[in-house]
């Protein structure tokens, strides 16, 4: 058996490093600031949520489509197949990042988030 990488030993201050990493790559707007910015546009609210494909900001971080994605980027820049360990981590990394978000600021599921993890964990 292969010794344990960095990632699959997190200690407690690691983890909350990880947790900063993620809130800093958030790009998140409130409902009126994202209306204002397709009414710029010239899009309705509707128009723009569909093609950002925006959601609120709990409900991405909390997806499993974002944590498949950050899996398989982690798995890419590694070379091989995330640990259990290692996938453990991106799910409870990307949970307390939803847990923390107030329920009503939005984001696009069109993000930065899973390279930015996978990238502080490889």
């Amino acid at each position: 058996m292969n010794p344990p990488t960095t990632a699959e030993a997190i200690a407690p201050q690691d983890h909350a490093t990880l947790l900063a990493t993620v809130i800093a790559a958030l790009s998140t707007r409130s409902l009126n600031h994202f209306a204002a910015e397709a009414r710029l546009a010239g899009e309705s609210l509707q128009q723009a949520v569909e093609r950002y494909e925006i959601d609120y900001a709990w409900h991405v971080l909390g997806s499993e489509r974002l944590r498949e994605s950050t899996v398989a980027r982690l798995e890419a820049r590694l070379k091989q197949p995330a640990s259990t360990a290692q996938q453990r981590c991106i799910a409870e990394v990307l949970s307390a990042a939803a847990s923390v978000q107030a329920p009503e600021l939005l984001m696009s599921f069109d993000n930065d988030v899973a390279e930015q993890l996978a990238a502080a964990l490889s």
